[in-house]
């Protein structure tokens, strides 16, 4: 299979695919960590989006759309930065594409928030978008929580490998909690942070590739 990565600098499910035999490729506007530039397109991957693939996989930035920073929400509603996401997430909804996948946190796409607040997109897009399905790394092989949700067209849905325990999460005085590895970036640099939280865990990487992978 001819495979486009979008939005991924960790090549995690790129060397998936490719340790299976397919032609993968992973894209983003930044240099990969992954450790193979030769699979790596560094561009801005809407012009790509048009090309033949056989399947894209798409990891658009969720820094706008996740409830998570809801408390930015009105700031980026009013300086733009918020349509802006919602319209490069939509892309990938509407691709002419045999086999897709959408991969993003519990967010704003599958709420009323778009049709409130952006009524125009709403309508434009079809939104909102309840996701196929939502997973966690712990029913791949990976001991953490981290809520993810899939829009899928043309896959099925990813059969859990190994389910495992979650590791326990740590609570603070103020009632809220996280998941330590979570956590534990908030020491890192705001960029190394958002790579470290949005970089895929290996065991879904591998169930993507090894479920998605032997489709024809």
């Amino acid at each position: 299979m001819k495979v486009l990565v979008a939005c991924e600098e960790s090549q995690e499910v790129c060397k998936a695919f490719r340790k299976r035999g397919h032609e993968a490729y992973s894209c983003d506007i930044v240099d990969c960590s992954g450790g193979f530039p030769e699979w790596h397109l560094k561009q801005d991957v809407t012009p790509l989006l048009y090309d033949k693939w056989d399947l894209i996989i798409a990891f658009p930035p969720c820094t706008d759309l996740a409830v998570s920073g809801a408390r930015h929400f009105e700031k980026k509603r009013l300086d733009g930065r918020q349509r802006k996401s919602i319209e490069f997430f939509a892309q990938f909804l509407n691709l002419d594409c045999k086999r897709v996948a959408i991969e993003n946190p519990v967010g704003i796409i599958s709420g009323s928030y778009i049709e409130k607040w952006f009524p125009d997109l709403a309508a434009k897009y079809g939104l909102p978008a309840k996701p196929t399905q939502i997973i966690q790394p712990y029913f791949f092989g990976d001991p953490f929580e981290k809520k993810t949700c899939l829009w899928l067209k043309g896959l099925p849905e990813l059969k859990a490998t190994n389910i495992v325990k979650p590791e326990d999460r740590i609570y603070y005085e103020s009632g809220k909690s996280m998941p330590p590895w979570y956590a534990n970036a908030y020491h890192l640099p705001k960029e190394e942070r958002a790579r470290v939280r949005s970089k895929t865990f290996t065991g879904i990487a591998e169930a993507m590739a090894e479920q998605w992978g032997g489709l024809t």
